[in-house]
């Protein structure tokens, strides 16, 4: 059983179906569907902090990158546009690569 006003991907109602059981569903609107990207969002991250394993942390990986396409998509983001900032952004103050801890700054 999953939890009441839970964002689900668009075939588990009829997976849900198939199984002889009946979903109880209802279509977002504008304000409820990004709240619920959002929620899943928090959801999907902190599963893949908690993974057990790689393969684990690869299913919520590509969860989380689905989650970031249907928001780039619903709020009309070029994905294009996002990875040039992306680019820009790492050459003024860099990516992850080199492991830096900061520890404190004075």
């Amino acid at each position: 059983m999953i939890r009441r006003g839970k964002l689900v991907r668009d075939n588990i109602p009829e997976i849900i179906r198939s199984e002889g059981r009946s979903p109880v569903i209802h279509i977002a609107d504008d304000g409820e569907f990004f709240t619920k990207l959002l929620d899943k969002l928090r959801e999907e991250a902190l599963e893949a902090c908690l993974a057990g394993d790689d393969q684990s942390l690869k299913n919520e990986l590509i969860d989380i990158a689905e989650i970031v396409n249907a928001i780039c998509e619903f709020k009309k983001f070029d994905l294009n546009e996002l990875e040039q900032l992306m680019a820009e952004k790492a050459k003024k103050r860099g990516r992850f690569g080199k492991r830096i801890i900061l520890e404190q700054f004075v």
